[in-house]
């Protein structure tokens, strides 16, 4: 991940405060890595991909501004919401679009770290979705790591620091996670 200044955890604070001025500044500071996350997604769509970094940015941003009940605790939390944000965004495009085609092709996704678990090129987004929200019911750390790691680009170290756990903790849950998303992947 690009190193933001750590005025970011102190513009969270005065933002949970109700200070507009902070939630604007903060937008400024995290822009271009919330772009290179974005980027980052969309490179891995298909070629043909109507949706542009830009608009994921503005709508992540958007649906960020209306968390009137998160307590920001620093960086690696706020880009791990907006990291939630932006898959959500994707799983819903993909769904639309699914729709639209009245059951036809559903989006594909090439996931990186995930295409090596399930040893294919690209992976349904909807699919991977799908293995995530059945990982959370049985293991919600493991899932949120998942978010945080794949979704969120987040560090291990980082990751510990978010969730409060240890980072051999964060390495053998994540271990656990690839797994079986493999095992769930690979069935769909």
């Amino acid at each position: 991940m690009v190193s933001i200044p750590k005025d970011v955890s102190a513009l969270l604070k005065a933002w949970n405060s109700g200070d507009t001025d902070a939630q604007d500044e903060l937008m400024q500071l995290v822009y271009d890595e919330l772009r290179r996350l974005a980027r980052n997604y969309l490179r891995r769509e298909r070629a043909d991909h109507t949706l542009q970094p830009t608009a994921l940015v503005h709508e992540a941003y958007l649906r960020l501004v209306d968390q009137k009940d998160v307590d920001w605790h620093n960086r690696a939390h706020f880009f791990g919401i907006a990291a939630l944000m932006m898959r959500r965004i994707l799983v819903n495009y993909a769904k639309g679009r699914e729709a639209a085609k009245r059951g036809g092709d559903a989006e594909r996704l090439s996931l990186t770290a995930v295409d090596r678990l399930a040893g294919r090129q690209e992976l349904d987004l909807i699919a991977l979705d799908d293995a995530l929200k059945r990982l959370s019911e049985i293991d919600p750390q493991q899932s949120r790591i998942v978010e945080l790691r794949y979704f969120g680009g987040l560090t291990i170290e980082e990751i510990a620091e978010v969730a409060g756990i240890s980072v051999s903790t964060v390495k053998r849950e994540w271990s656990a996670a690839k797994a079986y998303l493999r095992r769930e992947v690979s069935h769909e």
